[in-house]
């Protein structure tokens, strides 16, 4: 370690002995601050006095992340052999999946950062650390066979009007991760959605004409938006004056179709289809279990997410969703069950406890997060044409966080004054 010191202090000197290369201080910088903890401290103000930085921060979340990543990198793999009809080992999967994977992430830290660094330059300020979450979230949210062009842009769009705009690190007012989504999602949706960009290659399987027969590469949460439309194209048919057993053909395809999504312990390990790291409750709960043990995420977020989703899910499902007589598919779904469906535990872990677009009160952490659950599902089962709410869930709530902050203190005003007046 030592030596590693030795060279980024000959870096300091060297770059700042000329007034031309000064100007890159901060590229250096940020690989400094990134090995070893800064020996410089606040001097005026209020401070935080606390043995870990920001970057030390970033990293736990990181970490946290891990559980995620390789899940993911399995599950890309697993179902890129089940489109084939193929068997395969552990390593295969895993490493078919990481094939897949890798690019995407070496694409969001690339641009991200290099837009950053361009910023910290030609601003002259330190870079800020905020995009190492950032970059390692953009990957997990995505399809694994969206194309790194669009990764691309789409990471350039977040860091530059999600972020920079506001004022950089701890300004932004929504999730950096959840603009890049969002921002595909809405400017090239054929890309994001449908049955040809969840699994690694279908693409190319399905012009080859080598995918597997059944194999449809819709996701849970797609496969029960499909049931009511296969209806729907039932009802259409028996208007034309096609035969009852057409009808109830296409009635079974769509039934056989919602049967299919509706199994809760595949969707809690993760064992289905869907974005890269989305799909698996049970690695982003053990990411929930470490963020909270070393005090980074907030319980309070996360709980209150998870009732807002769980509220809203068993309201529908009390209403009943019978698909023959033109119900909604999504109700007919239990409530634990729906919320093991898509990025709703990515989300809650992950999204909504982000601390700079969170709310801030210990009481308005409880309404922000209920609100981020209950709306994210409310979109999903309300709109079965776009079934994975959870984002748009997730950004609004991230607008509404200072409404809600200001809601709590203007109301701890007004009872302290009361107190005044009765004292």
């Amino acid at each position: 370690m030592k030596f590693l010191r030795k060279i980024f202090d000959n870096a300091h000197e060297a770059i700042n002995k000329n007034e031309k290369t000064k100007k890159f201080f901060p590229l250096i910088d940020s690989f400094d601050t990134l090995m070893f903890t800064p020996n410089h401290t606040t001097k005026n103000g209020a401070h935080i006095r606390d043995a870990i930085d920001l970057k030390r921060t970033m990293m736990f979340v990181i970490l946290a992340l891990v559980p995620c990543l390789l899940f993911g990198m399995y599950n890309v793999g697993h179902w890129h052999y089940e489109a084939l009809g193929e068997t395969a080992t552990f390593m295969q999967k895993f490493g078919i999946g990481a094939l897949g994977v890798l690019p995407l992430i070496i694409v969001s830290y690339g641009v991200g950062l290099g837009v950053e660094f361009i910023i910290a330059i030609r601003n002259g300020h330190a870079v800020q650390e905020g995009f190492l979450v950032s970059g390692m979230l953009i990957p997990l949210i995505m399809p694994v066979d969206v194309p790194l062009w669009m990764v691309a842009v789409a990471t350039v769009f977040a860091v530059v009007i999600g972020k920079e705009v506001f004022g950089g690190t701890g300004m932004n007012i929504i999730n950096i991760a959840l603009t890049a989504r969002a921002f595909l999602f809405f400017a090239h949706p054929t890309s994001m959605t449908g049955d040809k960009t969840w699994v690694a290659g279908i693409k190319d399987m399905k012009t080859d004409g080598v995918l597997a027969d059944g194999f449809s590469g819709a996701t849970s949460l797609g496969d029960l938006a499909g049931a009511k439309a296969k209806y729907a194209e039932a009802v259409i048919a028996t208007t034309k004056g096609k035969s009852d057993e057409i009808v109830q053909a296409l009635y079974d395809k769509g039934d056989i179709a919602a049967s299919k999504a509706m199994s809760m312990m595949d969707s809690f390990w993760g064992i289905e289809i869907g974005s890269v790291g989305e799909t698996s409750a049970f690695a982003a709960l053990l990411g929930a279990a470490f963020l909270i043990w070393v005090g980074i995420a907030s319980w309070k977020v996360m709980i209150s997410f998870f009732l807002g989703g769980l509220s809203i899910a068993g309201l529908f499902y009390a209403t009943g969703g019978d698909l023959a007589a033109g119900g909604n598919p999504f109700y007919a779904v239990d409530p634990i069950t729906q919320l093991m469906y898509g990025g709703f535990f990515f989300g809650m872990v992950f999204m909504i406890t982000d601390p700079v677009t969170a709310a801030q009160t210990s009481t308005g952490k409880f309404f922000y997060g209920f609100i981020g659950g209950a709306l994210g599902i409310l979109i999903r089962m309300g709109n079965p044409a776009y079934p994975e709410g959870i984002m748009l869930g997730i950004l609004i709530a991230n607008v509404c966080a200072p409404t809600i902050d200001h809601m709590v203190i203007q109301a701890n005003v007004k009872r302290r004054m009361k107190r005044l007046k009765t004292a």
